[in-house]
């Protein structure tokens, strides 16, 4: 027993060896890799892939945006609608995302589905997307289909059938797939009954699926007027990237988008917030296995913005904050403080409207929420007294730019961040513009935005109390239908 007994002590000093080595090894590593990314995007050649990159517009006022990358031979094909389900009235919420599913439904040229079928016999692939601010249509495929996918575009812009039972069946599948994602699903309750309270005036608080009631009462005149209304060759835009010829790409625009006449849209007005007047709580109580956190702090986007600098520095903040290895959160309140079992924080600057600078925290087993959230209001207030360190700021803008360099591996991700910025109205041109914004963003600054805009009167608080998990609620969670694809 007693040899036993040593040779399991041996055992515990030699795991505990391994251990501190690989925690070593790992941060090392990291620290290689981060210095490595920098190396290689600072010696990127972002100038080049701009050159690369052409436009045209029609004279009916559709766009084509084409980045020519001869690596290999295959493009991405993207068409992007300016309309999302900020636009929507209240009563039709979801109404883009159905329009989106019916997309896929049929013209007097394409069957419904028969275009899928030889995207997928080709080898390609094809989705779509809905956000807050845009609607998205996609292929990937060889270069020589590129003519298949213009046709294809061009056709369902202003030829779709939008049959009544068709529309019946995608209308049930949104249902379905809101149930699956959303009521089935306690992180996705509670978040978006935070949104709803987090944007008190801005039609952002509605979520993309739609609510539910709304989605029971769409009919299919709803839709086709939704269509009518936002489909048109002057509210969209075609991005092109990979093995292709720009001039190539536009000559097939004008021979099938040209003919297409523009149509009189509908005003889009900014997304705007009120001016916050207070601190805003709520408690979301449904059944869930784990509590969780929200807090949103109003904030401009760079769409809204009077200041862009304020934009920059609070997109470092969020890196500062939840970027990696050694940001602030995982830092203290994971590692150190053992107070969470997760911390995140994020903002994005790109949207219509404005947005909210985000945290998001699950509290470890036996740890209050009130002391979580404390402690996560101390990591602000000392934001707010002392500027981060330049060594902090500089290792956010290196991973920042090693982000946006290895995006530029992927044939996807190029044409997403230009249909992205065409969408919004920045246009791809703005590129080179954020880059150098970023890099001239000071520790001041960044500090200038926490004291201004993580403060209480501009914070919403929502927590996650879980219920019991009946048996009923697991056993409807199994019988949820699989989702389609689109």
């Amino acid at each position: 027993m007693y040899s036993f007994l040593l040779v399991f002590s041996h055992l515990k000093t030699c795991v505990r060896t391994l251990l501190s080595c690989l925690l070593s090894y790992c941060l090392l590593f990291y620290g290689a890799t981060v210095a490595l990314a920098e190396t290689k995007a600072r010696h990127f050649d972002f100038s080049n892939m701009m050159s690369n990159t052409k436009e045209h517009e029609l004279s009916n006022g559709f766009k084509v945006v084409v980045r020519e990358d001869h690596r290999a031979p295959v493009i991405v094909f993207q068409i992007w609608y300016r309309v999302g389900s900020s636009d929507e009235p209240v009563h039709q919420t979801g109404i883009s995302h159905v329009l989106e599913h019916m997309m896929f439904k049929g013209t007097p040229t394409f069957a419904p589905g028969a275009l899928s079928e030889f995207i997928a016999e080709q080898g390609g692939e094809e989705n779509a997307f809905t956000s807050r601010d845009y609607t998205a249509y996609y292929q990937v495929w060889t270069q020589d289909k590129l003519p298949l996918s213009l046709q294809l575009e061009a056709d369902r812009m202003r030829n779709l059938l939008l049959d009544e039972a068709e529309f019946e069946k995608e209308r049930q599948v949104v249902i379905e797939e809101r149930r699956q994602r959303t009521e089935d699903n306690p992180n996705a309750r509670a978040y978006e009954r935070f949104l709803s309270v987090a944007y008190s005036s801005s039609s952002y608080q509605q979520p993309v699926v739609g609510w539910m009631h709304d989605l029971n009462s769409l009919n299919i005149e709803d839709v086709r007027r939704w269509y009518d209304a936002w489909y048109a060759p002057n509210n969209a835009t075609v991005v092109v990237v990979g093995n292709v010829s720009a001039y190539a790409v536009f000559e097939l625009a004008e021979k099938y988008f040209a003919s297409l006449p523009a149509r009189i849209l509908p005003k889009r007005l900014l997304v705007r917030e009120v001016d916050p007047l207070g601190e805003r709580r709520l408690k979301v109580k449904v059944p869930a296995k784990l509590p969780a956190l929200y807090l949103g702090f109003n904030v401009p986007s760079i769409m809204t913005t009077s200041n862009k600098s304020e934009i920059y520095a609070l997109y470092l903040l969020s890196g500062i904050l939840d970027g990696g290895y050694s940001a602030r959160l995982s830092s203290r309140l994971v590692r150190e403080k053992k107070l969470a079992a997760r911390a995140s924080a994020g903002y994005s600057p790109f949207a219509r409207g404005d947005n909210l600078f985000m945290f998001t925290l699950t509290p470890r087993p036996g740890q209050a929420m009130d002391v979580l959230e404390q402690a996560l209001w101390d990591e602000i207030k000392r934001l707010h007294q002392e500027p981060p360190l330049i060594e902090e700021i500089r290792r956010i803008k290196a991973q920042i730019l090693a982000q946006l360099v290895f995006e530029q591996d992927s044939l996807s991700s190029q044409a997403t961040q230009i249909g992205r910025l065409e969408s919004l109205g920045l246009g791809w041109k703005f590129f080179p513009e954020f880059l150098n914004a970023i890099d001239q963003v000071t520790p001041e600054q960044v500090q200038a935005a926490a004291q201004k805009y993580l403060i209480t009167d501009r914070v919403t608080v929502a927590e996650l109390v879980p219920l019991p998990i009946s048996n009923s609620t697991v056993s409807n969670r199994k019988k949820s239908a699989v989702l389609t694809r689109h």
